[in-house]
């Protein structure tokens, strides 16, 4: 088997079409269609369904992937175990959930980079169904995601639970509030929140809807301390980390707000797609710092 031809139909797979592919390997596209047709023609089974858009593999293409990432992964393994004496080198791309971040990107990264000091560690932040695709699709090594609480991670990908993460619900110091704020209450007011997509969200709007009550997204911004200021000027009711209220540089014009019977808390999660491969103690030294940290952020 040529090891060329694998790495242009894991790229076809991966990115969704040959031009894509052809990109990711700065080939062209006659070149990466070549390869994935003496892949074809070597493994005697059609491997792509030609008519769908994006490009997705058939029943065997799937198989074939599948087979196929797992051996580029133990070359890359064998490649760095011999040419570096096992020291372990290349590149860890890691995805941070906003929530995640404010937490993952001090003490964690720098376990990391002190224990491996021959690898690139790469952050990409965003939210978490985006992080999740990109693991699923091999553009990241792992992931720091959160999830409404209840659910978890595609049963395709690694996981380890870092456990319930607490939230903060926060409006201006001078907003008048009921002597006993609920769910009907807030449903009056408008919040300022992420962007659709973050597990906090999709854990209010759960509650409202199975209340039969209104969710109103009166501002999204992803920024931690823009979505305080925004709050603090009285646009609407925000809810953030505890840890981002006390760092914050706006937190004597916030106040907190408890609501009666309604505790929610989305699960954190670490993901990446198995076998992780050399990049499996990275990974979990990460995974570890992390855990400590929140663990640590939530004790106060």
């Amino acid at each position: 088997m040529n090891t060329h031809d694998l790495v242009a139909f894991v790229a076809v797979v991966e990115t969704g079409s040959i031009v894509a592919a052809s990109a990711r390997l700065n080939l062209t596209q006659p070149g990466v269609t070549r390869r994935i047709q003496n892949l074809e023609e070597m493994l005697g089974a059609q491997l792509l369904d030609r008519l769908s858009k994006p490009l997705r593999p058939t029943a065997a293409g799937h198989e074939a992937y599948e087979r196929g990432r797992r051996v580029l992964r133990m070359l890359e393994d064998l490649k760095s175990g011999v040419a570096n004496d096992g020291v372990v080198r290349g590149e860890l791309r890691l995805g941070l959930t906003p929530y995640l971040s404010e937490a993952g990107l001090a003490g964690p990264l720098d376990a990391v980079r002190g224990e491996f000091p021959a690898l690139v560690v790469r952050v990409v932040a965003g939210l978490s169904p985006h992080q999740i695709e990109a693991v699923s699709r091999n553009e990241l090594d792992a992931a720091a995601i959160c999830l409404p609480d209840g659910t978890t991670p595609p049963a395709d990908l690694a996981a380890d639970d870092l456990g319930a993460q607490p939230v903060v619900f926060v409006v201006a110091r001078d907003t008048k509030l009921p002597k006993s704020v609920d769910l009907e209450w807030l449903s009056r007011m408008g919040w300022v929140m992420n962007q659709d997509g973050c597990g906090f969200r999709q854990t209010l709007k759960r509650h409202f809807e199975a209340a039969h009550l209104p969710f109103n997204v009166a501002v999204e911004a992803l920024d931690s301390e823009l979505r305080l200021s925004l709050v603090a000027r009285g646009l609407g009711i925000g809810v953030v980390t505890p840890v981002a209220v006390r760092r914050s540089a706006i937190r004597s014009r916030l106040k907190t707000v408890r609501i009666r019977d309604f505790n929610p808390a989305v699960r954190a999660w670490i993901v990446h797609r198995p076998p992780a491969g050399r990049l499996a103690r990275p990974i979990e030294v990460f995974r570890s710092a992390l855990d400590q940290e929140l663990q640590a952020l939530m004790r106060g």
